[in-house]
């Protein structure tokens, strides 16, 4: 038994050897005392015999190209350039329309039940009802004073026509005072009137000039009491509308229709002036129309222009349409990019801030050639390219610039519309070196 099973191992140890050691002169023996194998023939696939040596001469041939002297044999494309519409990718997140802390304006306590986070609150409504305490009393105490200003406007009103009265009658009484006057200087002079006359005359028409100048100080005081009364009025109304506007701000409303993003004010809180130390009353977000915020890099930003139509994919899978509507012209100065925004419609709000979103803006189409990724390259100053098979059949180096990622492949620019690019092989040339191509046709 024990011998049987030594034989057994020796047998198998002998056809492992021919089997990997001497593998060639085993097929070698095998080819030989076949019927084909004797006479030099072989099958070809339709059945026919035909010579073993020149069937595997014409597979070899047909199967690669014989490489000239010193050419490095690589794999290519002929790639003819299409148009393309170029769009600018940008990867960003959706931001609200508006946000905006509702913050009180005034001192007191809140006398309202409070709304809850994520309601939708209309433009105006109320928000928080903050106590008014003696707001109502001060401004019933402006409006009084506003009346009586008012009231006294007719008294005082009345005062200025008869201040032009007695200005009238007090140049009347010294206009006669000159006649008389002139007429005692003219009888004196021919010695029909007494110097005591004149004198009195002369004295009249002092008189009336002091009764006309007393009579239009009178006037100026009645038209300066109107101004007086008018700047009254102003003052009072002035008051009013501070008292007015005090009173107003223990209402505080929403500014614009949007979501609650935090719970009002809780019943009894107090509330502070707004400021550093202010009390807010709650946060609004307007999220219809909703913004995508992006960020595109300088070489891209002349391709944005406002008003450009825009689609985004977002997180959840969800797709929207929008149109750019601001780009900024300053950089930021720590990445050298630019912000970009796109304003979307969002009618059903099921849009919210903060997401996710890969930003696609569409540009001024150009013509771009596919390629697989795996054909691009770098040459020794880090330049992105493509290796290409010039006429010459020599390797060429060409920069590009990438337009488009797709699933099918990569959109790039910058290369003639006809151009043969290496696929496999690039990384083995240089520029100059002679190449011998296979070529890969593809339906673009």
């Amino acid at each position: 038994m024990r011998l049987l099973s030594i034989l057994t191992a020796l047998v198998v140890a002998v056809v492992l050897y021919f089997a990997v050691i001497e593998r060639d002169r085993l097929l070698d023996f095998a080819r030989d005392v076949s019927p084909a194998g004797l006479t030099g023939q072989t099958e070809d696939a339709t059945g026919t015999v035909v010579d073993a040596e020149a069937a595997t001469e014409t597979a070899s041939a047909e199967a690669e190209p014989e490489p000239e002297d010193g050419a490095i044999g690589v794999m290519a494309r002929r790639s003819t350039a299409q148009e393309v519409d170029a769009r600018v990718l940008l990867r960003g997140e959706t931001e609200a329309a508006r946000s905006v802390d509702v913050m009180a304006e005034t001192t007191g306590r809140i006398v309202s039940d409070p709304l809850r986070k994520g309601a939708f609150v209309e433009a105006g409504e109320l928000l928080c009802a903050i106590d008014p305490g003696t707001r109502k009393v001060g401004l019933a105490e402006a409006q009084a004073a506003l009346a009586d200003a008012r009231a006294r406007v007719p008294e005082v009103r009345a005062r200025i026509p008869e201040g032009e009265a007695r200005v009238a009658q007090a140049e009347a009484g010294l206009d006669e005072a000159r006649i008389n006057a002139n007429a005692a200087n003219r009888l004196s002079e021919q010695g029909f009137a007494s110097e005591t006359r004149v004198a009195a005359t002369t004295s009249a028409v002092r008189a009336a000039e002091a009764a006309v100048s007393s009579a239009k100080a009178g006037l100026e005081a009645a038209r300066s009491g109107l101004e007086t009364s008018k700047a009254a009025i102003e003052s009072a109304e002035a008051a009013v509308a501070r008292a007015e506007d005090e009173l107003s701000k223990t209402e505080i409303r929403a500014p614009f229709a949007g979501l609650l993003e935090t719970d009002t004010a809780e019943l009894g809180a107090l509330m502070q002036a707004g400021g550093q130390g202010g009390t807010p009353c709650a946060t609004i977000l307007q999220l219809d129309p909703i913004r995508l915020v992006g960020y595109v890099p300088e070489t891209d930003v002349a391709r944005v222009e406002v008003g450009a139509r825009a689609s985004a994919r977002l997180t959840e899978g969800g797709e929207v349409t929008g149109r750019v509507t601001f780009v900024s012209r300053a950089a930021d100065m720590m990445t050298r990019t630019f912000r970009v925004e796109v304003t979307v419609p969002n009618d059903g709000l099921g849009i919210s801030a903060g997401q996710t979103a890969e930003i696609a803006i569409e540009a001024e189409g150009e013509r771009a050639h596919l390629l697989p990724q795996s054909a691009l390259t770098l040459n020794d100053d880090g330049v992105i390219g493509v290796r290409t098979v010039t006429d010459d059949r020599t390797a060429l180096f060409m920069p590009v610039r990438i337009l488009r990622d797709t699933n099918r492949g990569i959109y790039v620019s910058g290369l003639p519309d006809t151009v043969d690019v290496i696929l496999l092989g690039q990384e083995y040339v240089t520029d100059g070196v002679p190449v011998a191509p296979r070529y890969e046709e593809v339906i673009q």
